[in-house]
C-alpha cells in the first residue's frame, strides 16, 4: 500500500496555516495550505530520504502494511518478507532495557492498543533469529480508530538508535556490574532480589540468599599489595562461577563481600553442601605473581519465606548468619535462626570483656597431655586457654580467639600465653615439653622473635622444650619473610609442629620448605577411622609413614575410645593426645602428678567410638494423629532422638517431632520403655553449620497462612499439623507425664 493512501486521512488533518500577508505572494516563505496534499506528501518523502526517521503503519490485525523503504533496506530483507508480517514477529522488547526495564513490552502495548512512546526494540532477523549484531529501533505509534470506534491499526514512526543504545548498554553494565570481577554489583543484586522475592511471594516459591565474606583477605592485601588483592578477588569470582553455575546469580557487594541468590532452593541439606563446597574451593591456595596466597571463607544462609519475605528481612537474616559463622571460627557456614543476635555488637562486647579479663588475670591455661604409647609416659603438654566469664559462663576458645585474631588483641593474648606457659613448663621435668598454638598474626608480628627470646630468658626454659604449633595459614603471606622467621626460630632452638595435618591443600610443599619437627594428625581422621569407610585409616597410615621418612615425630589427636587407640597404634602411632588418656589439666594437677618424677597415665575410655549423640535437654512437641504432646528431648543425632514424657507408646508408632521454627521431623518409635521412647527419623537431619542439627525442610509460612496463621517470618514455637480448622478431634492415645523442669524452652 502506498504512503499516499495510508496517510491521506492524517495529512488532511494537518495544520491549516492561514496566509496573513506573509505568504509567497508577499515575499515570505511558501506555506503549505490545507488542500495541498501533494506538498505534504513531498515533505514526508523528503523526511524519509533524509534518514531523520521512518514511517510505519499496521492494520487492525497487527500486520505491517507500510514501512519506509530506507527502513526495509536496513533490515536486509525484501519488502515481501517484511510487509504483511505481524509487527511482533519483526521486533522484540529488550528485557534489560537500561532506560526503564518496562513491565509493558511491545506485545502488551499492541494488545492494549496503547500509545507507544519511544519504545526500544530489538530487530529480529530472518526465521525469527537475532542477527549477529543486534540492531535497536525506537518505536513510537498512535492507535487509529474510525468514527464508530473501530480499531484500524497503528500509525507511527521509527528510528535506528543502535549506536546510542549500545552505548547505554555499556554504561548500564558499568553501573550494574563490578568492573574488577565482572560479577553483578550491589545495585543489581538489590534489584534482582527485590524482583525475585516479589514474584515468588505471589507464586509461593522459596529463594535462598547466601552472604560470603573472605577470611584473612585484608592480610593478603597488606602483605602482598593491592594489585595482588585485586587478582585474588578475580580468581575468587571465577571459582564462584564454576561452583554455582546457572543455579543462581553471584554478586560482589564491595571489598571482600559476596552474595549469591539461589531461586527455588530451600533444602538445607543441599544448601549446606553448597556452602561447604564454596568454603573448601575458596580456601585452596591462589597463585599470584609467583607466590601463594591462602585465605578462607565464611558463609551465612537465609531462606525466604521462612526467614523473611521482604528484601531487608532476608538480607538482615543472612547478615546475622554470616556474622555468626565468622565469630564461630574459620571456614564455617551458618543458617539463620531466630535466636541469632546482632553478632557484630556481640563481638564488640566480647572483645571489651576479653580485654578486661586479660587485664584482671581472669584467663587460665590448661594443659592436655601428649603421651608415649609404648609406656604411657607423658612427654609433653599442649597449652589450651580457658575463660570463665562471670556472666557468659565458659566461653569457647574458638569464639574468643577468633575475635581476638581479627583485632590487635591477639598479640597481647599470645604474649600472655607464651610467658605463662614458659613459666609453668619451667617447673616440670626437663624431659617434658610444652606446645603453644601460634596464629599467623603472631607469627608475622615484627616483635615476635624478640618476645620469644625474652620469654625463654625470663622463665629459664630451655628452647628445645618449647614447641610452636602452626597451621597452613602462616604460609599465606610474604614467603621470604616467612622463611626468615622459620630460620630464626630454628636458630633459637625451639621446635615447630604442623597442626591439623592432612586437612589442607598443599602440606607436602610446606614440609619441603619449612623445618618442622612434628606433624599432628587431625582429629577428624581419627573420628572416622573405625567406620565403614577405611580411607581415614589409610590416611593416618600414610601420614605416619611420611613423617617417619622425613625424620619427624607424629602425634595423633582426638583418640577417645579403645577401638581408635588400637587402630592408630597398629598403624605406628607413637604419641597420642586425646581423652582416652586425659582431658586438659590444671597446672596444679600436673605438678601433683609429677611428684615422683615422670608422669604416667593409663588409657581409659569406652571400648568403641560412638558417633556423636548430642545431649540437648529441651522441650519439644510430639505430634500423633491430631494431638500435640509436650515432652523433653534428651539427646539428638542425625538419625534419631530420645524423648521423655509419654507413656504407652508402642514400638512402630509413627510420630512427628516438632523441633520449633517450622522444623518437623517424621519418624518411627524403635524403642519404648516407661515414659522414654527412641525415635528413628525417616529423613536424617543435616548440619546447621554451628555444630548442631536441623531438618532439611521446614513448614512453609504459606501453608501456615492457609491454616489461619499470619504470613510472616516464622516465630519460635510449634505448628500443629492437623485440626487447624477446629474440627472434631479424636481422643489422645498416650498419657503425657510431667518431665524434668531442668530444661530450656524450645
Amino acid at each position: 500500500m502506498a504512503v499516499r493512501g495510508i496517510f491521506k486521512g492524517l495529512t488532511g488533518a494537518a495544520s491549516s496555516a492561514r496566509n496573513t500577508g506573509a505568504g509567497e505572494g508577499a515575499g515570505g516563505p511558501a506555506v503549505i495550505g490545507p488542500g495541498d496534499s501533494a506538498r505534504r506528501l513531498q515533505v514526508l518523502d523528503e523526511f524519509e530520504r533524509a534518514g531523520i526517521g521512518w514511517i510505519w503503519a499496521s492494520d487492525e490485525e497487527g500486520r505491517l502494511i507500510y514501512l519506509s523503504d530506507n527502513a526495509i533496506d536496513t533490515l536486509g530483507r525484501a519488502p515481501s518478507e517484511v510487509l504483511a508480517q505481524p509487527l511482533i514477529a519483526l521486533f522484540e522488547t529488550d528485557p534489560d532495557n537500561p532506560d526503564e526495564r518496562s513491565d509493558r513490552p511491545l506485545p502488551f502495548q499492541l494488545n492494549a492498543r496503547a500509545k507507544i512512546n519511544q519504545l526500544v526494540v530489538r530487530v529480529i532477523g530472518d526465521s525469527g533469529k537475532r542477527p549477529a549484531r543486534s540492531t535497536w529501533w525506537a518505536l513510537s505509534g498512535h492507535p487509529l480508530f474510525d468514527e464508530g470506534g473501530r480499531f484500524l491499526g497503528y500509525r507511527g514512526s521509527a528510528k535506528d538508535v543502535t549506536t546510542e543504545y549500545d552505548r547505554k548498554i555499556v554504561d548500564s553494565r558499568m553501573a550494574e556490574y563490578d568492573a574488577l570481577t565482572g560479577l553483578a554489583n550491589r545495585h543489581r543484586m538489590t534489584r534482582r532480589l527485590e524482583s525475585i522475592l516479589a514474584a515468588y511471594r505471589n507464586a509461593k516459591r522459596a529463594c535462598a540468599l547466601m552472604m560470603l565474606d573472605l577470611d584473612r583477605f585484608k592480610y593478603v592485601n597488606d602483605t602482598m599489595g593491592h594489585p595482588a588483592g585485586d587478582e585474588l578477588l578475580r580468581q575468587v569470582a571465577e571459582r564462584l562461577r564454576s561452583i554455582v553455575g546457572n543455579r543462581g546469580e553471584i554478586g560482589r557487594l564491595g571489598g571482600d563481600e559476596f552474595q549469591i541468590i539461589l531461586p527455588d532452593l530451600d533444602d538445607r541439606g543441599k544448601l549446606g553442601e553448597l556452602a561447604e563446597k564454596i568454603i573448601q574451593i575458596l580456601s585452596q591456595p591462589y597463585p599470584i605473581d609467583g607466590k601463594r596466597a591462602l585465605i578462607g571463607a565464611s558463609v551465612g544462609v537465609a531462606i525466604a519465606p521462612y526467614d523473611g519475605i521482604e528484601r531487608d528481612e532476608i538480607t538482615r537474616a543472612s547478615d546475622l548468619a554470616l556474622y555468626a559463622a565468622k565469630n564461630g571460627g574459620r571456614g564455617q557456614f551458618r543458617f539463620y535462626s531466630s535466636d541469632l543476635k546482632d553478632e557484630e555488637e556481640e563481638r564488640r562486647l566480647l572483645l571489651d570483656d576479653l580485654r578486661e579479663a586479660l587485664a584482671a588475670d581472669q584467663l587460665k591455661l590448661y594443659y592436655q597431655p601428649v603421651v608415649r604409647t609404648q609406656d604411657h609416659v607423658v612427654v609433653g603438654f599442649e597449652a589450651l586457654m580457658r575463660w570463665e566469664h562471670p556472666e557468659r559462663g565458659e566461653v569457647a576458645p574458638e569464639i574468643f580467639i577468633r575475635a581476638a585474631e581479627e583485632s590487635n588483641l591477639i598479640n597481647q593474648l599470645g604474649e600472655w600465653v607464651l610467658r605463662r606457659a614458659c613459666e609453668d613448663a619451667a617447673q616440670w621435668p626437663d624431659s617434658v615439653r610444652v606446645a603453644i598454638n601460634l596464629s599467623a598474626v603472631q607469627f608475622n608480628n615484627n616483635g615476635f622473635l624478640a618476645l620469644v627470646t625474652e620469654a625463654l630468658a625470663d622463665s629459664g626454659l630451655a628452647p628445645g622444650r618449647l614447641e610452636f604449633e602452626l597451621t597452613e595459614s602462616v604460609f599465606m603471606g610474604d614467603s621470604e619473610q616467612t622463611d626468615r622467621t622459620f630460620r630464626a626460630l630454628k636458630d633459637l632452638g625451639v621446635r615447630l609442629a604442623l597442626d591439623d595435618f592432612g586437612t589442607g591443600y598443599s602440606s607436602l610443599s610446606y614440609l619441603r620448605s619449612a623445618p618442622f619437627d612434628k606433624l599432628k594428625v587431625d582429629k577428624s581422621f581419627v573420628a572416622s577411622c573405625t567406620g565403614k569407610d577405611q580411607n581415614s585409616a589409610k590416611i593416618i597410615t600414610a601420614i605416619i609413614g611420611l613423617s617417619e621418612a622425613l625424620g619427624m615425630e607424629t602425634t595423633v589427636e582426638g583418640v577417645e575410645a579403645f577401638d581408635q587407640f588400637h587402630l592408630v597404634c597398629s598403624k605406628g602411632a607413637k604419641y597420642i593426645q586425646g581423652w582416652i588418656y586425659s582431658k586438659a589439666l590444671a597446672h596444679e594437677d600436673i605438678l601433683e602428678g609429677m611428684r615422683s618424677g615422670e608422669m604416667r597415665i593409663e588409657p581409659n575410655g569406652p571400648e568403641k567410638h560412638r558417633s556423636e549423640r548430642r545431649s540437648v535437654f529441651r522441650r519439644v512437641g510430639v505430634i500423633h494423629d491430631d494431638h500435640r504432646y509436650d515432652a523433653v528431648m534428651r539427646n539428638l543425632s542425625k538419625t534419631g532422638a530420645m524423648v521423655e514424657g509419654l507413656l504407652g507408646v508402642p514400638v512402630g508408632t509413627g510420630l512427628v517431632l516438632d523441633l520449633g521454627e517450622g522444623q518437623l521431623a517424621v519418624g518411627v518409635v524403635n524403642r519404648s520403655e516407661d515414659a522414654t521412647i527412641a525415635i528413628e527419623f525417616e529423613t536424617p537431619l543435616v548440619s546447621n553449620g554451628a555444630g548442631g542439627l536441623c531438618t532439611r525442610h521446614r513448614v512453609s509460612p504459606y501453608a501456615l497462612a492457609a491454616a489461619g496463621m499470619p504470613l510472616a517470618a516464622l516465630p519460635p514455637g510449634h505448628y500443629p499439623l492437623a485440626n487447624a480448622a477446629g474440627g472434631p478431634s479424636s481422643k489422645p492415645r498416650f498419657l503425657q507425664v510431667t518431665s524434668s523442669p531442668n530444661v530450656r524452652a524450645a
